[in-house]
Formats: structure tokens, sequence, C-alpha cells
């Protein structure tokens, strides 16, 4: 039976929540990111308005070309706990239409309403319609919905026509509606992908849909079988109802200038693996995958990940794990941004006899864990955070807590 899956994603989703709120934004290039400084900022634009995407304003893109394109523009500080607020109020509203609701991240989410279209006359569209319609009405916020047989169509389609776009691909429809698309709109196939994609002749998802099987596996392994897949319309992914739970905790932090001094990128991932630990902590957490997020002086960011086999709340076990894909992947460029993230969180596997027990965290992380609720963060420290004549001062982002 063909499935019926919807793609919602809020649009504009930080800058739209800001001009709601703040009248006196509307109709203006609004940017927000992370170190919105204008000219001197060091961080990212984490989304911006419809009328600042006409200067060329991104996501993704560096607060100071934001400013170069964009001088005149509004630069404003993200409120993750006020957008995960609204988030949540979308997410309430999207559960009203089936209990199959799968949030990606803070702004979209999959739903299967399948079995949910018996009160609009069978009609997807009229469900895609009534639901953009109740999250205007509610929230005064607009959404653009793909609508499709599976994952992979519901989510390029709902990115066709924004903002407030809804896009159907009727079943039989999907490699028509793929062929002609850009390959790197295909999920996986990034600018190093698409890079390895052109050599072969493959411009477009049609020309990767009808490339031999054989010459992609010998060029890319398995990926490229997968990628084919996908490039067919072969999507059978389902739906998971989101619980609730907690997916990542993590932290980063963007240095005021570039970094080379191996001695200060050392002290600054310390700093960040306790920080998260502390936040494990303080949420009954532990979590067997270390992520380390990298970026160098010229923008590109790499991530890298280890999973161990039990789970662990310890800040020194985590660093242990950040500082190991620190080494792998650090080369002669200076250091921008550096982010740790720990997931997969849970208990593991049940220990046999001899097996070592998760690494938990020592008295002493809970003894500063309390002076630190008590007094603040800088109540007690590592000695080997210290520096004279005064003790260094690392900000970080925590952003919200990770459910894709």
């Amino acid at each position: 039976m063909s499935r019926t899956i919807l793609h919602v994603d809020m649009d504009a989703f930080y800058a739209a929540v800001e001009q709601r709120d703040r009248p006196e934004l509307r109709g203006k290039p609004v940017i927000v990111g992370s170190d919105p400084r204008g000219g001197a900022g060091r961080g990212v634009v984490s989304t911006c308005s419809y009328e600042a995407r006409r200067f060329g304003v991104r996501s993704a893109q560096p607060i100071r070309e934001a400013w170069r394109l964009c001088p005149q523009g509004i630069y404003v500080q993200p409120d993750m706990k006020r957008y995960s607020v609204v988030s949540d109020q979308v997410m309430e509203i999207l559960g009203t239409f089936t209990d199959l609701v799968e949030p990606v991240s803070i702004d979209e989410a999959f739903l299967d309403v399948s079995g949910a279209l018996r009160p609009f006359a069978g009609s997807a569209e009229a469900l895609a319609t009534a639901l953009k319609q109740r999250i205007h009405e509610r929230l005064q916020l607009t959404a653009s919905v793909g609508v499709a047989s599976c994952k992979l169509l519901a989510k390029v389609a709902s990115d066709m026509r924004k903002p407030d776009g809804l896009v159907i691909v009727l079943p039989g429809e999907e490699a028509a509606f793929l062929s002609p698309l850009p390959v790197r709109r295909l999920w996986g196939v990034g600018p190093k992908m698409e890079e390895r994609l052109i050599p072969l002749g493959i411009h477009t998802i049609g020309d990767l849909a009808r490339a031999d099987t054989g010459r992609l596996e010998r060029k890319l392994g398995s990926h490229g079988f997968d990628l084919q897949k996908l490039a067919r319309g072969e999507d059978d992914r389902p739906v998971i109802a989101d619980r609730g739970e907690a997916k990542s905790l993590g932290a980063e932090h963007t240095f005021g200038e570039d970094v080379a001094d191996l001695d200060t990128l050392r002290r600054t991932l310390l700093e960040l693996s306790d920080h998260v630990a502390r936040r494990l902590r303080r949420h009954g957490l532990q979590g067997r995958t270390v992520t380390l997020k990298y970026r160098d002086e010229d923008f590109e960011t790499l991530t890298r990940a280890e999973t161990a086999a039990q789970p662990t709340d310890s800040g020194d076990a985590i660093f242990a794990v950040a500082w190991r894909l620190f080494q792998k992947v650090h080369g002669r460029r200076k250091v921008r941004l550096l982010g740790v993230t720990l997931s997969h969180f849970g208990g593991a596997a049940q220990l046999g006899l001899f097996a070592p027990a998760a690494a938990e965290a020592t008295p002493a992380e809970r003894v500063r864990d309390a002076l630190v609720d008590r007094f603040g963060r800088d109540a007690v420290t590592r000695a080997s955070l210290l520096e004279s004549p005064r003790r260094r001062r690392v900000g970080w982002d925590d952003g919200p807590t990770k459910k894709d």
C-alpha cells in the first residue's frame, strides 16, 4: 500500500519568530547569528529572513560575510529557549493530525498521514492545506510542506516553493520529479561528493539514477549503490514517532581570533568536555558516542565521531575521545571553532563478569558540580585550566538539546 508522507519545514524559523514577536522587524532583513556583532562577528548565520536572502545572505554563512553583503541588516542574538517553546507548539499542532510525527530538527518534521486522510475525503492536499492554515492561525508563522510516498521525496518537495509552499509528488511521478534536479539536492550528496560525481558525467539526479551501477560501486563503494537507490526514489524508511527523548547534548566555542596554539585548543576541548559532562549529569544521562566538530580558518567544517562500548557522563572520558579525534583531523591551519557532543544515550548491553564498568563521573567531578551549581561557573576549575595572571574565559554555545 502506498504511503502518504509529509515533510513540514518552518520558513526561516528563528527569523520568523523574531519578526512575529517584534513588529518593528517585519519586512526588514533580519539575520540571526551566534555572534552577531556586525563586521566583527566570529559566528555564523543560524537563519535569516527572506528579506535578507535577497542580498545573498544564507544559513551557515560567516557573520562577516553576511555583514559585507547586507550591512543594513538587523543582527539578532539567537534566543534558543524561546525558539524551543515555539517548536514545541508546532509539534503539538502536527500531533493533532497524526500520531506518527518524527521531528528531525527544531523546525522540521516528518508525518505519516496514511491512516489520517479519511476526515479530508482521502485528500493529502486537503490535509496539508489544513495543517498549514492551523499553524498560521495559531502561531502566526508559515510552513512549507512536501507530500510524497517517501521521506526523501517529501523532503525535497518541501524545499521547492518556499516560503509558504505546498508541493505534492503523486505516486508514479517520483522519477520524473527527481530526474531534472541537481544531484546535490539528494540526501548524502554534499560539495565533496558532487565533485566526485561530476567526472563520472553525473550532474542531475536523473544522471545518477541511470548511471552504471557497477561503475558507481567501483568508484564509491556501497555508498554508490545507496545513492542510486535514492536517486530512483526508493526510500522505505518509516516515520518513527518521537517520544520526546533527547538524542544528544553538546557545546561549542567560536574563537575571537583563529587559533594555532595547540595548548589553547587542548584546554578549550577540555572545558567543553567538562561542560557537556555537567549537562549530562544534570539530566541524569550517559552516552556512548562522542562527536567532535572542527572548523578551520578557511571555514571548512569536519565532524568525527567515536562510539565506546560503555556509556559515560565523565568529563575525563569525553575529553580523552575528543582529543583523540582532534589529533586525527588537525593539521597546519588555524582553528575557528570547536564543538563536543555526546549521543547514544541509555545503558549498554549487559556486562560480562570481568567487563569494564561504565566510565562514570568521579567524586571530584560531582563535588565540582555542586560548587558550580551553588556559586557559579568560576567557583572551581581544573589546575590545568588556570593561566597567569588570570584565568582565560571560554564562552560556549550549548544550542538546543538535539532530537535529530
